[in-house]
């Protein structure tokens, strides 16, 4: 047998009394990883896979891209990755801190699909096809697509931020296949109608509309403007914060202008 690999045999397997093997004996691989100062343990099917598993690790562990397997689980990397968004500590891809709606959502989607099902398993436990298999079950219930949508991103974050820190080899929620948002409201008015539309509310109401129809404004940017913010000489609206009904005022990604 090859170096770091043993076969496996089944307890009731001739050859644990000396006999001749009756069974079909897995292979078991590892590696010493002398950064966890553990063994990095897989079994497998075959002894072709044992192989080329353990020719792969040990140049992973060479090139310190593997680890040792984290026992923390899946819920509590989500109670650290919520808290640390609420505080800001933990920012997204781009390296700002999430909107306080969007910790709201991924929070309440672990909490109510996520974390009954799969909360008590390890990180590195969870594979694709088990998060495959949880998301056509939420379909099979009857979720609409965009609820699908975010209850995985939940997810991903989470993953992310574990892959970062050497937690898990992979990203499972990588390559998931999720249903299609259908049926959404990218229609634009065309001139006539945008006229229509700004002259139906009270005259003091116009403007309002106007800037969110033709600079694009979300609703919570519209309530955070300021006057220093607007530009009439230039014909800029310079966004630079937002409003959260419950979080109330909070700083965008990024200022951004819009022509007025």
């Amino acid at each position: 047998m090859a170096a770091g690999i043993r076969t496996r045999h089944a307890r009731s397997c001739r050859s644990r009394d000396g006999g001749r093997c009756n069974c079909s004996p897995s292979y078991e691989a590892w590696v010493y990883s002398k950064r966890d100062d553990k063994k990095i343990r897989k079994t497998f099917k075959s002894l072709a896979e044992a192989k080329g598993w353990r020719a792969d690790a040990e140049a992973g562990v060479r090139a310190r891209t593997l680890r040792a397997p984290s026992k923390v689980t899946l819920a509590e990397a989500a109670d650290e990755w919520i808290e640390g968004a609420k505080r800001g500590t933990i920012g997204n891809a781009s390296g700002d801190e999430f909107k306080p709606s969007t910790i709201r959502a991924y929070e309440g989607a672990l909490r109510l699909r996520v974390l009954a099902d799969l909360g008590a398993q390890r990180l590195c436990d969870i594979t694709r096809a088990d998060l495959q298999v949880f998301a056509d079950r939420l379909l099979d219930r009857g979720l609409n697509p965009s609820t699908i949508n975010v209850t995985l991103a939940s997810m991903r974050v989470i993953y992310s931020r574990a892959l970062e820190r050497g937690q898990v080899p992979l990203n499972p929620t990588s390559g998931v296949k999720l249903p299609s948002r259908r049926g959404r409201r990218e229609r634009i008015a065309d001139p006539i109608e945008g006229d229509a539309l700004l002259a139906a509310p009270p005259e003091r109401d116009r403007a309002l509309w106007a800037t969110a129809m033709y600079a694009g404004l979300r609703r919570g940017e519209l309530q955070a403007l300021r006057w220093e913010d607007i530009d009439l000489a230039a014909r800029v609206i310079r966004v630079r914060r937002g409003w959260d009904s419950q979080a109330g005022e909070s700083a965008p990604s990024a200022t951004t202008s819009g022509m007025c």
